[in-house]
């Protein structure tokens, strides 16, 4: 591990669409990152047996209640993460996004982190319902941050790396 770089974590959400990805995919642009999902597991498995990646509101729902299924079986999206994390404790990586919908599981995982840990909220205009509490109910948790994710690309890129800049100075 760089003991000189610090490093961060960041609980990132957001309803399907608003932007997540693209966003960590610029920040990776500037920072070294570990990108995760608690929904990577889940999705594996559902692959395995017949999902086809799609993200319409019935396979969004599929997940939501799979995930939910494992969670309650034995916690598999929680361990999944903390053994991602374990990874990034000891790579060169500087942030750890961490995908998290329920807020439940985000303050499960946040008992777990060791170094300074962030939730952030990414907002997008459109209110779209997916029929499923996992998306449906991320505004009913208390972020740290909030993004909103309603400019051209370019600006938004912009603005959201100030505000991991902000984050990162804030945490030191």
């Amino acid at each position: 591990m760089d003991k000189l770089k610090p490093k961060l974590t960041i609980i990132i959400n957001g309803v399907g669409g608003a932007g997540k990805d693209t966003l960590c995919d610029y920040i990776s642009t500037h920072f070294e990152t570990i990108n995760v999902s608690s929904i990577t597991p889940i999705k594996d498995i559902a692959r395995n047996y017949g999902w086809d990646g799609e993200k319409d509101e019935v396979s969004r729902k599929f997940l939501a209640d799979l995930k939910k299924t494992f969670i309650d079986f034995n916690d598999l999206p929680t361990e999944y993460l903390v053994d991602e994390y374990e990874k990034f404790i000891d790579s060169s990586a500087e942030i750890f996004f961490a995908h998290i919908r329920e807020a439940a599981e985000i303050d499960k995982f946040k008992a777990r982190v060791k170094i300074p840990c962030v939730t952030l909220l990414i907002r997008r205009e459109e209110n779209k319902s997916w029929g499923n509490c996992s998306d449906d109910d991320v505004e009913k948790y208390a972020y740290d941050y909030y993004f909103e994710n309603v400019k051209a690309l370019k600006e938004t890129q912009k603005e959201f790396c100030a505000l991991i800049c902000k984050i990162l100075s804030d945490k030191k």
